[in-house]
């Protein structure tokens, strides 16, 4: 059975919603939603991904959006809380999905997380209501 998240699980800013939305257009019909993963490595020793997922899981949990869902298994859960997901564009074709608030880093000493600036804990918030 899945459950429903909430902005304090996980939020998207305007631009992440906008560019989703802008991408969930382009897909088949039968795609259920965006789901989100962690596979070992990165700054706090997670990374995480996203790709686009025709089925849904017993352990998933939905957070819905306009025009799509997002979707996080039980796993990837317990990492992800009060994470935002933003979209920066800096031009010539660089723009990419960046992950904020990751947890690590936000118990990191004061200072910096130590890891150039993979994640971080500004931005402004919007969820998916």
């Amino acid at each position: 059975m899945t459950a429903t998240l909430t902005d304090q699980d996980l939020t998207l800013t305007a631009p992440a919603n906008g560019k989703m939305n802008e991408l969930f257009k382009e897909v088949d019909e039968n795609i259920k939603g965006v789901r989100v993963f962690v596979t070992p490595g990165g700054c706090s020793g997670i990374s995480f991904g996203m790709t686009f997922a025709e089925n849904l899981e017993e352990d998933d949990s939905i957070l819905n959006c306009e025009g799509f869902d997002i979707i996080v298994d039980s796993n990837t859960l317990q990492h992800i809380r009060g994470v935002e997901i933003d979209f920066v564009d800096q031009g010539n074709g660089n723009e990419s999905f960046v992950f904020n608030n990751v947890q690590a880093v936000a118990e990191a000493p004061a200072g910096g997380s130590g890891c150039g600036g993979c994640a971080s804990s500004s931005g402004a918030g919007g969820g998916c209501s």
